[in-house]
């Protein structure tokens, strides 16, 4: 069986021991992403499996109509947007769900939140240029001291979206002596009020009280750049932006205008439209902006759970006991 998988950024997969599982069948690990449908085709074109790391590749129906030779794609996660299933079933190609957990991307989350109240990648990057304690934090159109960072006790954490990462977020918050405020849906706000938080009146609420807003929706077709620029512009231009989501949540270029007139004041993001994000985009110009490359869950326990599930689901297909298969009709076809 020959074996694929995408996009190991950080060549890490080989060197977990749950690649022993896959071993003695002839695999290729491909560290680089590359975009185009006919570089891709020739990429997998003797692939039999296919092994995606989360959404790094979109798998349209024009990839898979040029591959003859694949039948199973293993998932890493839980989303499926990136993929055509119909496509894949019409195929017999048969695809493999993967796991998932909130915990590494709620602390990640929690991380980014206090990195930017406390100025922290500013002030690293200042001293590795020879300036003790400057932030570098200095635009005309900041407010007075914004160059200094400052406490989470007492300030005013928004949670857009209650599901398994808000819920954790929210309670960091909480630890940490923060008011938490919630907006989302009827069910998440009911959960929030159940836990004894603050339920926002409207989502122009949420965005002018919070001091921090932490964005955990799940991307949909409903809610694709639901936050505009109306939206971040009704922020304190003391307030910080976060999001670990979804870049598709915001409209585009709002986040880049909202942030060159100072409403937020700050920014910290881990996902990008286009990714890998290339030099010279506008949000790593901007002082006011932390980018991180989308590694929220790129830790050794969720790779070790994920791709140990993911080998589980390869073995199993081989062994012709095929496990989680989210598309069985799929395994119909191929008989």
């Amino acid at each position: 069986m020959n074996i694929v998988i995408l996009d190991d950024f950080q060549d890490a997969i080989r060197k977990l021991r749950c690649a022993e599982k896959i071993a003695n069948y002839k695999t290729q690990i491909y560290t680089n992403n590359i975009k185009g449908v006919g570089q891709l085709a020739v990429r997998l074109r003797d692939a039999e499996v296919v092994v995606l790391v989360k959404e790094r590749t979109p798998f349209t129906r024009q990839l898979i109509e040029k591959l003859p030779k694949l039948k199973l794609v293993v998932l890493t996660g839980i989303q499926t947007d990136h993929i055509d299933i119909p496509a894949c079933t019409e195929r017999g190609i048969a695809v493999a769900a993967g796991t998932y957990s909130p915990h590494a991307n709620a602390e990640y989350t929690w991380a980014l939140l206090m990195s930017a109240a406390r100025r922290i990648p500013q002030y690293v990057a200042s001293l590795k240029h020879g300036a003790w304690q400057q932030s570098g934090l200095k635009a005309a159109a900041m407010p007075s001291n914004f160059a200094l960072g400052s406490l989470l006790r007492g300030k005013t954490l928004g949670i857009w979206s209650f599901g398994r990462v808000g819920q954790l977020v929210a309670g960091y918050g909480r630890a940490f002596g923060m008011d938490v405020l919630v907006w989302g849906s009827a069910a998440s706000q009911a959960r929030a009020a159940q836990e004894g938080y603050a339920l926002a009146e409207s989502k122009a609420d949420l965005f002018a009280r919070s001091d921090y807003l932490s964005i955990h929706l799940r991307l949909s077709k409903d809610n694709r750049h639901s936050i505009s620029f109306a939206d971040l512009s009704q922020m304190k231009p003391t307030a910080t932006f976060i999001n670990t989501s979804n870049a598709h949540l915001v409209a585009p270029e709002a986040l880049v205008s909202a942030l060159n007139r100072g409403r937020p004041g700050l920014a910290a993001i881990d996902v990008f439209e286009i990714e890998p994000m290339m030099q010279g985009q506008a949000l790593l110009r901007l002082e006011n902006c932390i980018c991180t490359p989308h590694i929220g869950e790129v830790e050794v326990e969720t790779y070790t759970r994920d791709f140990s599930m993911a080998f589980d689901n390869v073995q199993n297909f081989i062994r012709g006991i095929p496990s989680n298969i989210i598309n069985p009709g799929a395994l119909q076809v191929r008989r």
